[in-house]
């Protein structure tokens, strides 16, 4: 039998961001800088940190992306989320329970928009001869400190960025439901760089996947690329089986 997801959301749901509609509209970021790596986690936490509307990847992993945006409707901001690497269905998609972003008007946008469930952190992403380098400190705490080292060239048709299931209550028919927002960016790739993974600092209950332990590194790769925000499309019940949980908007 396929593995499910044994995590019940509910609490976390209590404080997710509200979405009161889907009219958002299409946003570009151009130029943005993104930072990611990616890491195998102990197999002791494959199913409790996703709820049963998901598969857990094979090996289990956590996906690192630090990204800043010099240009917005919102003006600049930097975002770190933690996501966990899972399947809705067959597709493979990242599951974001919280995140941290240094701008208080892009975390309502994007809070209020695309359900990203974020805080106001300090956030930093920094590029060096020999390495690309992000922190995020929030209460006074350094929650993520991560680097890619010795970055080489590569395509951007080699990198590939998991579209995000975001927790965040959904009003529909005038009732709020508590529901994964998936949010899939279009990218339009300048350059890129791949390299050696390092974390030196991870604090997994600051972004809400306590009980994961990264234990192997598996990437990291850098790139600068236009982003195109998507328009909703689709929502996934978190309490439903994984071929029953996705409903389309509209």
């Amino acid at each position: 039998m396929p593995l499910v997801g044994t995590r019940n959301l509910s609490d976390l749901a209590a404080v997710a961001p509200v979405v009161a509609n889907f009219d958002t509209e299409r946003l570009e970021f151009p130029g943005a800088r993104i930072l990611q790596l990616m890491y195998e986690i102990d197999d002791d936490a494959m199913v409790s940190l996703l709820p049963p509307s998901l598969h857990p990847t094979i090996p289990p992993t956590l996906v690192f992306t630090v990204t800043h945006v010099p240009e917005s409707p919102f003006g600049a901001f930097t975002v770190a989320e933690v996501r966990v690497g899972s399947r809705s269905g067959a597709r493979p998609r990242g599951l974001l329970v919280h995140g941290f972003c240094d701008s208080a008007d892009a975390v309502e946008a994007l809070r209020a928009g695309w359900g990203y469930p974020l805080v106001q952190a300090n956030v930093s992403l920094q590029k060096r001869y020999d390495r690309i380098h992000a922190e995020a400190h929030h209460g006074g705490h350094k929650v993520l400190d991560m680097s890619l080292l010795n970055p080489e060239p590569i395509s951007g048709n080699d990198l590939q960025y998991l579209a995000s299931l975001n927790l965040a209550r959904v009003v529909r028919d005038g009732a709020e439901q508590t529901r994964l927002i998936q949010a899939d960016p279009d990218h339009v790739f300048h350059s890129a760089d791949r390299g050696q993974p390092q974390l030196d600092a991870f604090d997994p209950a600051a972004f809400n996947v306590a009980g994961a332990t990264t234990n192997y590194p598996v990437s990291a790769s850098y790139a600068v690329a236009d982003i195109t925000m998507p328009t909703i499309r689709y929502l996934v019940d978190p309490s439903k089986p994984p071929m029953l949980s996705v409903e389309r908007v509209g």
